[in-house]
C-alpha cells in the first residue's frame, strides 16, 4: 500500500492518524510519510524510498539506526525474559554509568519517558523545597505532563494559562512563565512571588523552538537566582544529555543543577528516561523517603540493555570531538547553499544540534523564532522530501545527526537540498 492508504487507515483508529502530533505533518502542509526499516544515517518507507535521515527519532539516534552492538544487547536481553517488575543488575550498572558521566548526578531513579521524568522532577522540587510554584520558559517542552501545558497569561511576568483542555485552572495557575534568553524576566517573578517558587525548570539550550542556544550569563544567571532564593534549578536534558557531551549541556556549559532529566539517546531507541541529582534530594524519594513514584517497566531489561550498549559506545575515545567535526560539515554545507542563492537565513547550531530558521538576524528568544517565515520553511521541507532528505517537519524543531553522517553523506545531502531550494523558484 501507499503512504496515502495507509494514512487512511490509520485516521480511521488513531486519533489523528498519530500517536505524537508532530507526526501528522500538519505544519508542513502534506500527508506523513510511513517509515518501514532504518539503517545507519538512512530510513526507508513502505515503499522503499530511502532518505537521509535528520530527525534521528528526535535525537535518540546517535549512533545512527539498527546499531549492531544495541541490536545485540536488546537481542540478548530478550533472550533472558521481556519484563520481571522486579531488580535488576543492568539497571544498577546503568545508573552506575549515568552518575559517573554526567556532572551533577550523585543518585537517578530510571523511568519510561520524557514526560515522566520531568513530572516526577517537579514533584520533587516541591516536596523538597515545600514550595507549589514552577517557572518555565515560553517555547521549551517538558512533556506534556498537565504542569507543562502552559501558555503566557496576559504577559511573561503572570500565572499561566491552560493550553490545552483538560488541563484544570488550578494547576496552570502554579506555573509561571518567563522568557528564555531573557535573565531579567525570571529575576522580576522571584521578586514578585518571594518564598513561594519551587523550581525553574529550563531546557539548557532550548530544542522545541527550534535550537536555540543559550545567551552568555543565562544559566549562570538562573543558577544564582535559585540559589539566593533557595529554589532547585532543573535542567531538561532529555535532548541535549549525551547528545551535546558525554555529561551534557551542564559539561558543555560547566553549570550544575540540583536535578536533571535525561531520556532519548540513553535508550538507543528504546522507552527509557530517568531523572536525578543530589543524594539529598533524591533521598526524599519513596522508599527511602516519602515522596511518592513508581512504574512496572521502569529500569525494563530491554531498555536498559540498549542504554548499556549505547554508553559503551559513546565513551570511545574522541566520539564526540568527531561528532563535533561532521557538525561543523554539516553547518558549514546548509550556509553555503543559502548563500550561494542568496538567501539570508538564520542557523543555530549547538554540537549536534541545529536548526534552519527561515528568518534574517538571527534567534535568541521565542520571540524571533516565530518570525521565522513557516510557509517557506513547508515549502522547503516538501521538496527535500522529493529529493530523499528527511528534516524534521516543524520549522520550530531541531534536527539531529549521527556518528554515521559521514562528509560525503552530508555533502550529498546539502547537494539535495540545494536542488530543493531551487525548485521553489
Amino acid at each position: 500500500m501507499n503512504h496515502a492508504e495507509w494514512w487512511s487507515r490509520a485516521q480511521k483508529v488513531i486519533p489523528g492518524g498519530v500517536n505524537s502530533p508532530v507526526r501528522a505533518f500538519k505544519s508542513v502542509g502534506c500527508d506523513p510519510v510511513f517509515i518501514h526499516r532504518a539503517d545507519g544515517p538512512t530510513v526507508f518507507d513502505t515503499q522503499g524510498k530511502a532518505y537521509i535521515d535528520f530527525v534521528g527519532s528526535w535525537g535518540p539516534m546517535i549512533l545512527g539506526h539498527n546499531n549492531p552492538q544495541v541490536r545485540s544487547a536488546v537481542g540478548q536481553a530478550a533472550e533472558r525474559g521481556m519484563s520481571f517488575g522486579a531488580n535488576t543488575q543492568a539497571e544498577v550498572e546503568f545508573a552506575e554509568k549515568l552518575v559517573q558521566a554526567v556532572p551533577s548526578l550523585e543518585q537517578v531513579r530510571l523511568v519510561n519517558s520524557g514526560t515522566e521524568a520531568t513530572l516526577s522532577a517537579v514533584r520533587l522540587a516541591r516536596a523538597v523545597t515545600g514550595r507549589d510554584l514552577l517557572i518555565k520558559f515560553k517555547g521549551n517542552y517538558h512533556g506534556h505532563s498537565d504542569s507543562f501545558l502552559i501558555a503566557a497569561g496576559s504577559g511573561a511576568l503572570t500565572h499561566g494559562v491552560p493550553s490545552s483542555p483538560g488541563v484544570p485552572q488550578g494547576t496552570a495557575a502554579c506555573t509561571l512563565l518567563a522568557d528564555y534568553n531573557k535573565l531579567f524576566s525570571v529575576e522580576e517573578l522571584f521578586n514578585n512571588y518571594p518564598g513561594q517558587i519551587a523550581a525553574v525548570i529550563v531546557e539548557p539550550v532550548a530544542g522545541n523552538m527550534g535550537c536555540v542556544p543559550p545567551l552568555p550569563g543565562f544559566l549562570e544567571g538562573l543558577r544564582a537566582l535559585c540559589t539566593q532564593a533557595g529554589a532547585l534549578l532543573i535542567f531538561d536534558e532529555v535532548m541535549t544529555g549525551f547528545r551535546l557531551a558525554l555529561g551534557g549541556a551542564q559539561e558543555r556549559f560547566c553549570i550544575d543543577p540540583d536535578l536533571t532529566t535525561l531520556g532519548k539517546v540513553i535508550g538507543g531507541g528504546l522507552p527509557l528516561a530517568a531523572y536525578g541529582g543530589k543524594h539529598q534530594y533524591m533521598q526524599q524519594l519513596s522508599p527511602a523517603g516519602p515522596v511518592y513514584q513508581a512504574g512496572t517497566l521502569s529500569g525494563n531489561p530491554l531498555a536498559t540493555a540498549a542504554g548499556l550498549a549505547v554508553l559503551q559506545e559513546i565513551q570511545k575515545p574522541d566520539f564526540y570531538e568527531r561528532l563535533e567535526d561532521l557538525s561543523e560539515i554539516w553547518e558549514a554545507g546548509l550556509a553555503k547553499i543559502f548563500k550561494d542563492r542568496g538567501l539570508s537565513v538564520s542557523i543555530n547550531r549547538v554540537g549536534a544540534m541545529l536548526t534552519v530558521f527561515f528568518k534574517e538576524g538571527g534567534v535568541a528568544t521565542f520571540d524571533e523564532a516565530l518570525q521565522s517565515d513557516t510557509d517557506l520553511y513547508a515549502k522547503w521541507f516538501r521538496a527535500a522530501l522529493k529529493e530523499g532528505v528527511y528534516m524534521a517537519p516543524s520549522q520550530f524543531e531541531a534536527s539531529f545527526i549521527s556518528i554515521l553522517h559521514t562528509e560525503e553523506i552530508l555533502t550529498e545531502a546539502c547537494r539535495r537540498l540545494g536542488r530543493a531550494l531551487d525548485s521553489l523558484n
